[in-house]
């Protein structure tokens, strides 16, 4: 397997993962989050909202350093 194709899946992981980490915050009422049990998980919602917002950036750097490499053309498609 090239590593063309390990960072493209990387990518599209990373491209989900930010969709439904995005889709469980909560800033006003219960939106997705309530629909996963959210509040069993965590000890109070600033310590979910927390997680959320550290989970999110991590996904969002992963996802744009992916796509800038990925889109540099640098690496050899087989």
């Amino acid at each position: 397997m090239s590593l063309y194709i390990v960072l493209k899946a990387g990518w599209i992981v990373a491209a989900l993962g930010l969709v439904i980490v995005v889709l469980l915050h909560s800033p006003k009422g219960d939106g997705l989050g309530g629909l996963s049990g959210q509040a069993q998980l965590f000890n109070s919602t600033k310590t979910a909202e927390l997680t959320l917002n550290r989970v999110t950036w991590a996904l969002t750097v992963v996802f744009m350093g992916l796509t800038v490499v990925l889109s540099a053309n640098l690496l050899p498609v087989r």
